[in-house]
């Protein structure tokens, strides 16, 4: 019973995401850009630092790691890829502009709200398996949704979307995940085993988000200091995961 008032909370923390863009409304663009690149840095270290440090080893202890994990990580991988190639939206994490174009709004609103639903069945599993997993992973999450939701306000604005109704249809597309969580909280008892497949589906995902969205946005910056800042920032990421490793004993 604990695992479902946990669940539900943090869908609604990661939801609330949603209405950050508001405050980069005043930010200059080269400010917004410093703090974008460190908190996208930051998501990097979260984002792999959950799959290698929770998910994957929950997962040689539950499923082992045979064929039946490597095809479940796999579809994580594939999952998140027909989310972006057929869906036409994509993970973004800088701001719209001239040189920087996005794909139109309803898209974008279309393809945030399923990829919200499956935020919510992500957390929702890992719930179900254990708290400190699901605690671990909202947070990975919740790290990615702070400059997503930043580019998805962007996106929105550019769209031609009035402030207040890009703010409201940013929330809405968030409140998918309450539905993924609440669907796979119900379900959850019905399949036996579920809880389980989701975790390696979970780790695959925040891997090709990592790996194939994030850090080659980090390589557009070239200048020493801020590298190593990246570099701290992921490191930085990787030790809260560790960290959270305490709350497991």
């Amino acid at each position: 019973m604990l695992e479902i008032v946990y669940a539900i909370a943090s869908v609604l923390l990661v939801s609330a995401i949603s209405l950050v863009g508001v405050f980069t409304i005043f930010m200059r663009t080269e400010k917004l850009n410093e703090i974008l690149s460190f908190l996208v840095s930051f998501a990097v270290g979260a984002l792999l630092g959950d799959a290698f440090i929770h998910l994957i080893p929950e997962v040689g202890e539950t499923l082992g790691f045979g064929l039946k994990s490597s095809l479940l990580f796999l579809s994580g991988i594939f999952l998140f890829f027909i989310l972006e190639k057929f869906i036409s939206w994509r993970h973004c994490h800088v701001p719209t502009s001239k040189d920087h174009p996005h794909p139109v709004g309803m898209m974008n609103i279309i393809g945030d709200g399923v990829h919200n639903f499956i935020d919510g069945t992500l957390i929702a599993g890992s719930y179900m398996v254990s708290i400190p997993l699901g605690v671990s992973t909202t947070i990975a999450i919740l790290l990615h949704e702070i400059p997503q939701e930043i580019g998805d306000f962007g996106i929105l604005i550019h769209a031609g979307y009035s402030k207040r109704k890009a703010l409201l249809m940013n929330f809405a597309t968030a409140l998918a995940a309450l539905l993924g969580v609440i669907l796979t909280l119900i379900f959850g008892n019905m399949i036996a085993g579920l809880e389980q497949m989701l975790l390696p589906v979970a780790a695959g995902g925040f891997i090709y988000i990592a790996g194939t969205d994030l850090i080659p946005e980090l390589h557009k910056e070239t200048k020493p200091i801020k590298s190593l800042i990246q570099l701290l920032a992921m490191l930085l990421g990787i030790g809260i995961m560790v960290a959270l490793l305490a709350l497991e004993i």
